[in-house]
């Protein structure tokens, strides 16, 4: 009737068959996640587009106009005048502290629960 070898090579044909089916069934399912997350990308870019565009119609300097006319009363909004505009490099430079670390635990990375502390003034941003 059947050989040894029959009855292997069947059952190395149903697990090729199990095999394939389950690798198809494995792809499917990242297909079809892939295209619900393409799909969510696409939906996130279309949000994106209409907040763009709402952002441009809400910033129109005609509307702005109008509701700084309405409402001056309320917000104390005067105009603003050319001397108020300027250069980055003409803006005053403010005052540098340094505090003192060294007098503090860990060169200062703890707190020092309220010590009082040297500070050192020089020209530029404060930090």
């Amino acid at each position: 009737m059947f050989r040894t070898s029959d009855i292997v090579l069947i059952a190395a044909m149903v697990a090729a068959a199990a095999f394939t089916y389950k690798t198809k069934h494995e792809a499917e399912d990242r297909q079809t996640a892939l295209r619900k997350i393409e799909q969510q990308i696409r939906f996130e870019e279309d949000t994106i587009d209409l907040l763009k565009a709402d952002w441009s119609l809400l910033t129109q300097p005609s509307r702005l106009q109008k509701l700084s006319e309405t409402f001056q009363a309320e917000l104390n909004l005067q105009p603003l005048e050319a001397r108020q505009i300027v250069g980055l490099d003409e803006l005053p430079a403010r005052p540098l502290t340094i505090e003192d670390l060294s007098s503090q635990p860990l060169g200062g990375m703890a707190d020092s629960g309220g010590a009082e502390t040297d500070s050192v003034v020089t020209g530029g941003v404060v930090q």
